[in-house]
């Protein structure tokens, strides 16, 4: 059986489906369909394929696969129903009988002077056929797809002769494109998969032409009935053929449906008793299924007729997919996904279903072989197995370093479908393109107090790294890679208590903020707080050695630009050289660094400091430079405000021009982040300092920090925060690593701290 998750999403199950009976079962229509089928060249039934070896894992009777690979030249079941909808379509417009074939229809369009154009919104199968249709009808055809669909995907659409827009936006997005851009064209045809407000008619054709994969596993079955089918799910217009054909009069027979982790639009609706639109911002190998919306037309029937309901990993697929091929099945990855689902019943599950050894089983599967992308497996439970996961991701920030990171665009798909898989409410924040931050919360059972677990997501560079930054290898207790102190030991500590508040049923909400671009400008938190996100109290889980940090230094950044006159070098009666101009500011700036070293120094954060980060002037040896820019860095401690600081630079400014008579300068602020600090006997670090002690079995150190950290932010929306993570060593430096045990413990940590503090009465 296939490796999995132990808090993974259950199944769902519905008891009053096996009475059920569909109010639209299979009808005469459905039947001319298939006859219209059968009229097509080169038809002929998919066949019925018994997979022995999987039936003998199960423990069931028999398991068959309906393999819709090569279902009339193409790679699916697809064009059953739009070649179905778009005879009807063109039936409808020309005037012609459904008991017509291709042929007539296209001899019909030969000699009729509109013109006619086919539009569709597809993940792939569903507009090829479409394409294809219209290939052999002469018709030409514009498909919409997604943006990210692959280009292999594309190409083949392409290949079909259709023309393909990509849209900047979800699949729900390019079918609202594509039925407008049919409706304001002369002769446009919208030959879409999905039932929306304003459009049934057409979905409701493509259901009938789907009907006849159902009649030919009938007749391929040879008397004996299936107990159960397993189906995938789109957008849900197969699966309503599939609940029409076998809830009708005489038959028994349950529905298993399956989607991805990552698009559940049926399985979250049915788990809300209505439907629900999803958003599905990351995507999945099984891009047919890649959906967010249920069709209108299929929700009532999928809702009373679906026996039960399950979401799979796109690892769990890519496994099916390995088995299928090894048993001589060449799918794709929603065609394997019923073979997924199936192998991840539990006992339980299986009872429920009522599988037993005299059991047939029957999956659909919809598509043959295709490329796709290996994905990872989201199956790990414990912190340190998840941060290795993790560490094997390049997060690096791309404002960063010689050689640029990716950002995390990668780790946040992962968190998120690491959360999805587990049935966690996950939300996805990406203000900026390219640097999203992942919410995950998990909701309380009322009354509690609120609690927000924060770190970041990104790493610095990895080019200054020596050996693989991305091996996740342990050694002697340590885990190595870039980001494994810093902090994605931190995130997986927090994603493990995360899991374990469900369990809980804690009265709080907890909420996960895993967040972009600490590392640079703090874009992540900052977004997420803009968002609108708030709890009652926060722990940022930054790498402290298990230490409770309580404060750190805030920093400001300026900019001063000193002005010269720009001459020949050999013209010192025209040229004013702006460097050296700078550095008499230089020589003010350190005796102010000096003077800031001498005192006062605050209670706990201790003393504030400044340097010169960056200094530029000059373009050649042969000129005198006209301007010198220095950036310049302050660190503050609390107490400290950005307009008291701007006085004290331009005092500094003012005194190197009384040295240097005609200096002129621009001061500006550019950036600044306040300092943090809370009372070392509040509440919140009183009860973080307990758990910590449970665990360690000593007392918590607190002390403070020098570097900057989100904590800061969170303490500015008047959230109550402390920092607190595992032990690790060489943050930004050539080798990095985290403690194991400590990794463990401070997952243990916040556990417990998660818990003491959710079940707080919220005031």
């Amino acid at each position: 059986m296939t490796m999995t998750s132990i808090n993974r999403r259950p199944l769902y199950t519905n008891a009053g489906a096996k009475s059920w009976r569909s109010p639209t079962p299979a009808s005469d229509v459905s039947k001319l369909a298939a006859q219209f089928h059968r009229s097509m060249p080169g038809y002929s039934p998919s066949p019925l394929i018994s997979l022995k070896a999987v039936a003998e894992e199960i423990g069931v009777k028999d398991v068959y696969i309906k393999f819709e690979g090569a279902r009339l030249g193409l790679p699916s079941f697809k064009i059953l129903g739009a070649s179905w909808s778009t005879f009807r379509l063109l039936a409808d417009r020309l005037g012609l009988p459904l008991v017509s074939d291709l042929d007539t229809v296209k001899k019909a369009l030969a000699t009729s002077e509109s013109e006619v154009t086919l539009f569709a919104a597809t993940d792939g199968n569903h507009g090829r056929a479409v394409a294809f249709l219209g290939a052999v009808l002469g018709i030409p055809v514009r498909i919409f797809v997604p943006r990210g669909l692959d280009s292999g995907t594309v190409a083949r659409i392409r290949e079909e002769g259709a023309t393909v827009t990509e849209i900047d936006g979800s699949y729900d997005f390019a079918v609202e494109t594509a039925f407008q851009q049919a409706q304001q064209m002369a002769g446009g045809l919208l030959v879409q998969d999905t039932a929306f407000e304003g459009y049934e008619e057409v979905p409701g054709w493509i259901v009938e032409g789907y009907a006849t994969l159902m009649l030919e596993v009938d007749e391929q079955l040879q008397g004996q009935s299936a107990d159960l089918i397993v189906a995938p799910v789109g957008v849900g217009s197969f699966a309503q053929a599939v609940v029409s054909h076998y809830k009708s009069e005489g038959k028994d027979t349950a529905v298993l449906t399956v989607e991805p982790d990552t698009a559940g639009c049926l399985y979250k609706s049915l788990t809300h008793g209505e439907s629900r639109p999803i958003a599905t911002p990351v995507p999945t190998i099984m891009t047919g299924l890649d959906c967010g919306t249920v069709s209108s037309i299929a929700w009532p029937l999928l809702r009373d007729g679906v026996d039960a309901s399950l979401t799979v990993s796109d690892f769990e697929t890519h496994q099916a997919v390995n088995i299928l091929e090894g048993l001589g099945v060449s799918a794709g990855p929603c065609g394997a996904a019923p073979l997924a689902a199936l192998r991840r019943l539990s006992s339980s599950d299986k009872t429920a279903l009522g599988l037993t050894e005299s059991s047939i089983v029957v999956l659909l599967c919809t598509e043959g072989q295709r490329d796709y992308t290996i994905p990872k497996s989201v199956e790990y439970d414990d912190a340190v197995s998840l941060c290795q996961a993790l560490v094997r991701i390049n997060s690096a920030v791309p404002g960063t370093g010689d050689i640029k990171g990716p950002g995390e665009t990668e780790i946040a798909q992962y968190i998120t479908r690491w959360l999805e898989h587990r049935d966690i409410e996950a939300h996805w924040i990406e203000k900026v393109k390219g640097r999203p931050s992942v919410v995950g919360v998990v909701r309380g059972t009322g009354g509690g107090k609120h609690i927000m677990l924060n770190g970041h997501i990104d790493t610095v560079t990895t080019a200054s790294y020596e050996g693989d930054p991305l091996s996740g290898d342990i050694r002697d207790g340590k885990l190595y890679g870039r980001g494994a102190a810093d902090m994605k030991s931190g995130i997986a500590a927090m994603l493990v208590a995360l899991v374990q508040a469900k369990t809980d049923k804690l009265k709080g909400n907890v909420i996960f903020t895993g967040v972009a671009d600490e590392e640079d400008m703090s874009l992540g938190t900052e977004q997420v707080l803009e968002a609108g996100w708030r709890a009652d109290a926060a722990i940022v889980c930054e790498p402290t050695g298990e230490d409770l940090v309580i404060g750190h230094k805030g920093f400001t950044w300026f900019e001063v630009d000193i002005h010269g006159v720009a001459a020949h070098g050999s013209r010192f009666d025209l040229g004013v050289d702006a460097v050296a101009h700078a550095g008499y500011f230089l020589v003010e700036l350190d005796k102010y660094a000096r003077r800031l070293g001498e005192g006062p120094r605050h209670p706990s954060l201790g003393l504030p400091s400044v340097h010169a980060s960056i200094v530029r002037g000059g373009e050649e040896p042969a000129s005198y430079p006209a301007k010198c820019t220095i950036t310049l860095e302050r660190r503050t401690v609390a107490g400290e405000t950005n307009e008291q600081i701007l006085a004290e630079i331009e005092g500094l400014l003012q005194e190197a021009a009384r040295s240097a008579p005609g200096l002129r300068y621009d001061l500006r602020l550019t950036f600044s982040r306040n300092p943090f600090e809370i009372r070392d006997d509040h509440p919140l670090v009183s009860l973080v300092a307990d758990q910590i002690k449970t665990v360690r079995a000593s007392d918590a150190v607190l002390r403070t920090e020098a570097f900057w950290t989100d904590c800061a932010l969170i303490a500015d929306v008047d959230i109550p925060v402390v920092m607190y993570g595992p032990h690790g060593e060489g943050l930004h430096a050539k080798e990095e690593w985290a403690d194991v045990k400590s990794i463990e413990r401070a997952a243990s940590t916040l556990i417990g701290a998660v818990r003491a503090f959710s079940n707080e009465a919220r005031e």
